[in-house]
């Protein structure tokens, strides 16, 4: 059969890399390309080890050159991110130069605090000494850790304030990702937070504006790389921030719904509002700074006089304290606007000032459609925090109704199936399309160069030409869902065992028989062992637990260094464990004999004193469903797929995956949680697992002892 240009270049791009066919790229591939030439959704998960990157950035890039159509890629990490751009992003371009003759544009796009702002560099508006250390609660922390901050900082300043001339003059984008070394404190002395930028037009350094020169480059470009946050904040501001384009690719989609979550999440704190106040006050009026510095200082009493945890009473002292705190800081605002745009340091000020207005209004106004509440701080005491209830109508009407939209990642079926995971991001049951053959478009897929064709099949192909008209439109979002497989043999590499034979856990922390189980099996794997644990108290217990009773084992736990240098000392001593929380369950890549075992303690519900998982189980169950299920369940099974997947992640990867949580066996939600689950052999019985560890054992340490200990 004739090849189709996407199978070309894949092909072509595979090849000078050094790789072999692999069939769930290629498939990937072909539904890609079925998917932009329909207008249609796609979900496909495409485990490890698939080459994912390239089964979508190649069809991708052939559908824009041919349909002349922008494309985005969105990821939810750094890491892609950069792996796109220096990696697969390269070797995709590279092949479609050869076989088609053409090179595509690509831009990476970044929120704005990513890059450097000229007027913090060379004019230093904006900055004070709490800028500098980063407000009154980060310069506590050095006290109290006794670390000289000025000096530290001071020469960090220094050496991005020169790195940031070097981008000047080489044309560069002064990206945060390529600066010199640097604390968070330090970049705040050279960036400017949203809010605060005083616009292109007003700013001396307007046209050489890093900001804007990156969004030119992505005006330019036929395919813009950018991540979740990004996509969020274009969606809750009207499409305003990314350039034009027909289709979004969402890599690492299974975190997207949490990602805009985030972006979409405020905070407000005492302390915060008395540092805007402060750094407002040379504009203000006496009177009117001192009533924003006592409206502050009352919402911090109004804080201290009720419990953490949800607010839902319009009624309550922390609520009224955001509403006269709303309003003094409208004021404050009106006040800074009347001296005109002369002064930048006004005009920062006044974006600060309004930034405390509209967050204080959203909390005060309680809306049904957010969820407030008061958090605790370690260090620093209470503070607000308000989060959408939920994201899937902007997800909806925002992002998949404006273009066509391709969802990828090694974890998207959830419990059998991709259901849960759609309907978290607005598709719908209804819309759901069989996976069945199109004439035309079956096998692999040329795509159409007609323009008006492509309009015709795209949801918003031209969201500048659309404009308003796609609110008055019915919104329908056929989608399929295709599971591409992986390499992998579960099966034959791993064992999955539940401890059945276990208590269940309790709310009084990490039993004795659970400590036990987990000192055993870190003895039959001599070591190489990942911890992944439901809370850092657990962590530490298990760590101190092995410590004592497994002599000659190395057990790191996270919080005592860096992850970073945890991980590779984990990665570098075979007779070592690494423990820890949330951040260890997805991400990390430890191939090899590294990593012999997975702990899971219990299944990672969310924390019942949640807040926002709460409300969204309520909300749930208010329409008639299951909230337990469709929040907790799949937030859990998506975690549980996550943390299994650290297993195996090479062909010649073997190992077992040990869940000490009865209840996955036993408990009504058990065979739900279990589908999410990677498909190894699975057992309840204890000694069959300590066997076959031992068994890895041995034959890994006679490698290493075949090979010098390398």
């Amino acid at each position: 059969m004739t090849q189709s240009l996407h199978q070309r270049v894949l092909a072509d791009a595979v090849a000078a890399i050094g790789g072999e066919p692999r069939p769930g790229q290629q498939a990937m591939a072909d539904a890609v390309a079925r998917a932009l030439h329909e207008g249609t959704h796609l979900l496909v998960q495409a485990g490890t080890g698939t080459g994912k990157s390239l089964g979508y950035l190649v069809p991708l890039l052939v559908w824009a050159q041919g349909s002349g159509n922008r494309a985005v890629v969105a990821t939810a990490t750094l890491a892609l991110q950069h792996q796109l751009a220096t990696k697969d992003i390269p070797a995709a371009l590279d092949a479609m130069e050869r076989v088609t003759g053409h090179r595509p544009g690509v831009a990476v796009v970044k929120g704005r605090s990513n890059y450097a702002c000229l007027l913090r560099v060379r004019d230093r508006v904006g900055l004070d000494q709490d800028t500098l250390f980063g407000g009154a609660e980060a310069t506590t922390a050095a006290r109290v850790s006794g670390a000289d901050a000025e000096s530290v900082v001071g020469a960090e300043v220094v050496a991005l304030r020169e790195w940031v001339d070097d981008q000047v003059r080489t044309h560069g984008l002064a990206d945060r990702d390529d600066a010199p070394p640097h604390s968070a404190r330090a970049w705040a002395q050279v960036s400017v937070p949203t809010r605060e930028c005083v616009g292109a037009a007003t700013c001396p350094y307007g046209e050489a504006c890093f900001v804007e020169e990156s969004r030119a480059r992505g005006r330019r470009a036929e395919l813009v790389v950018t991540n979740h946050a990004l996509l969020a904040v274009d969606a809750a501001h009207g499409l305003s921030v990314l350039p034009d384009h027909a289709a979004a690719v969402i890599d690492e989609a299974h975190e997207l719904v949490a990602r805009v979550t985030s972006s979409a999440t405020q905070e407000l704190s005492p302390q915060l509002a008395e540092r805007v106040a402060k750094r407002a006050a040379p504009w203000l009026d006496d009177d009117l700074v001192e009533e924003f510095t006592k409206a502050a200082a009352s919402l911090g009493a109004a804080l201290d006089a009720v419990e953490a945890g949800r607010c839902e009473d319009p009624a309550s002292p922390v609520i009224e304290a955001c509403s006269v705190l709303a309003g003094v800081a409208r004021r404050a605002a009106s006040g800074l606007d009347a001296g005109g745009s002369g002064d930048l340091d006004r005009t920062q000020a006044e974006g600060a000032v309004q930034e405390i207005f509209d967050v204080a209004t959203r909390l005060a106004v309680l809306s049904e459609t957010d969820v407030v509440w008061i958090s605790e701080r370690e260090r620093f005491g209470r503070q607000l925090v308000v989060a959408p209830l939920s994201v899937t109508e902007l997800m909806r009407e925002r992002v998949f109704g404006q273009c066509t939209g391709i969802l990828t990642s090694a974890t998207l079926k959830l419990g059998g199936g991709f259901g849960p995971l759609a309907g978290s991001v607005g598709f719908r049951p209804s819309e759901e399309l069989p996976d069945e053959a199109v004439p035309g478009v079956t096998g692999g897929i040329e795509v159409t160069t007609s323009d008006d064709a492509h309009a015709e099949a795209v949801p918003g192909a031209s969201r500048e030409a659309a404009g308003d008209d796609l609110e008055e439109l019915p919104l329908a979002l056929a989608w399929r869902g295709l599971d591409v497989g992986s390499p992998f043999d579960y099966r034959a590499q791993g064992i999955c065992y539940i401890a059945r034979q276990l208590p269940p856990p309790s709310r009084d922390g990490i039993g004795p028989a659970v400590l036990a189980e987990v000192a055993e099996l870190v003895w039959a794997a001599g070591g190489r062992t990942l911890g992944l644990f439901a809370s850092q108290r657990a962590a530490e217990a298990a760590a101190l637990h092995v410590r004592l009773e497994v002599p000659g084992v190395t057990v790191l736990c996270q919080g005592e260094a860096n992850l970073p240098d945890l991980t590779r000392q984990f990665q570098d001593e075979p007779a070592t464990c690494l423990f820890g929380t949330i951040s260890l369950w997805q991400g990390v890549d430890l191939p090899g004999t590294t990593c012999q075992l997975v702990i899971i303690d219990k299944i990672p519900f969310p924390r019942p004193d949640d807040p926002l998982m709460q409300a969204r189980q309520q909300a749930v169950a208010r329409a008639g469903g299951n909230g337990f299920m469709q929040v907790a369940a799949t937030h859990a099974g998506l975690l549980l797929a996550q943390g299994a997947g650290r297993l195996i992640r090479r062909l010649d990867d073997r190992g077992v995956v040990a869940i000490l949580d009865p209840r996955l066996a036993t408990a009504r939600y058990g065979a739900f949680l279990r589908a999410c689950l990677p498909e190894f052999w699975t057992t309840n019985d204890h000694e069959t697992a300590v066997a076959a560890l031992q068994r890895l054992h041995a034959q890994a340490s006679d490698a290493e002892a075949s090979s010098g200990g390398h």
